[in-house]
């Protein structure tokens, strides 16, 4: 091709180019009618055209596409989505994982590795590895150190297809390994755990609740679960008794079982906000030269050890 044939195809390219990003319909006809070249010329300039939006995908994160619109009988341009997170949300991201202390040492490199390469350019993944290796290199993994993560997916399926499990659960220490048939309906995480809620029909079970008729789930811990399947049998749960996950969850922050109650106590320490964040439905009641009066929901016994944690700061009325 001549110089002059090469200047003409990128000024041509170009133009088609400044046409799409401005919102307009390329018709590979009447461009070649303007540019007095053959369509199959235009379909070449296109294609160049979407090989450069790829190769730019990469390095911004944002997925355009030249897509053909039947109804419009041409070309246009179409941003999809932002593929990648920012420099500055995927170190967050990081900083979160890592101070759960959820996984595996293993695990955890691992998910690091592949949550920096896949959503930083590669100019910066440098630079948010160096901001995190230190504590990468410190991490303490958790002491049942367990992988369990098939698991927690498994159990994600059989909660969206409302279908039963049966698990061999190893309880507290000292406890005997139980076979339980349950129903799912949540997976949660709190404080270096991951959870799952499920119903339990057995009645013999039941028995040994201290609440017989508790409308609560009982709570399992995941990397207690020794064994799991999932079953082809499917439970059905009226909608009047759906059960809501994120209002279960603003009053489960222990992650103990057990009936709803209502709380209420004096707070005089340094940050009522830190309260307010700890127990999502804790509402203040008065206040008073720097002592709060909070009220709260939540299901179970674990407030108690939170409330005496706190020492001669909560009062419990």
């Amino acid at each position: 091709m001549s110089e002059e044939l090469k200047e003409k195809q990128i000024s041509r390219v170009l133009q088609i180019y400044s046409k799409l990003s401005d919102g307009y319909i390329v018709n590979k006809a009447e461009e070649a009618a303007r540019f007095d070249v053959a369509e199959r010329s235009i379909q070449r300039d296109i294609d160049h055209i979407r090989a450069f939006l790829d190769e730019e995908s990469e390095r911004t994160g944002v997925i355009n596409s030249v897509i053909y619109d039947r109804s419009a009988g041409g070309y246009r341009l179409e941003t999809l989505y932002k593929m990648r997170l920012q420099n500055s949300e995927v170190l967050a991201l990081c900083k979160i994982l890592l101070d759960s202390r959820a996984f595996t040492k293993e695990e955890m490199v691992e998910m690091l590795d592949k949550l920096i390469a896949c959503c930083v350019p590669k100019s910066n993944q440098k630079i948010v590895q160096e901001l995190i290796q230190n504590e990468e290199f410190h991490y303490v993994e958790p002491r049942h150190k367990t992988f369990f993560v098939d698991k927690l997916w498994n159990v994600g399926q059989a909660i969206r297809n409302s279908q039963y499990i049966e698990i061999k659960y190893q309880g507290i220490q000292g406890s005997t390994v139980k076979t339980r048939k349950l129903m799912p309906v949540s997976i949660m995480f709190s404080e270096y755990y991951f959870y799952m809620a499920a119903f339990l029909e057995d009645k013999e079970v039941k028995k040994n609740f201290r609440v017989l008729e508790d409308a609560s789930p009982t709570i399992y811990r995941m990397d207690r679960i020794q064994s799991l399947k999932v079953l082809d049998e499917r439970f059905k749960i009226p909608y009047k008794d759906r059960f809501e996950e994120g209002e279960f969850r603003k009053r489960i922050q222990f992650m103990y079982g057990g009936k709803l109650r209502k709380v209420t106590f004096k707070y005089s320490g340094y940050s009522v906000e830190a309260v307010l964040d700890r127990l999502p439905t804790a509402k203040i009641l008065s206040e008073e030269e720097g002592e709060y009066t909070i009220s709260a929901e939540v299901f179970g016994d674990g407030i108690d050890m939170w409330l005496r944690s706190q020492g001669d700061k909560v009062k419990i009325i």
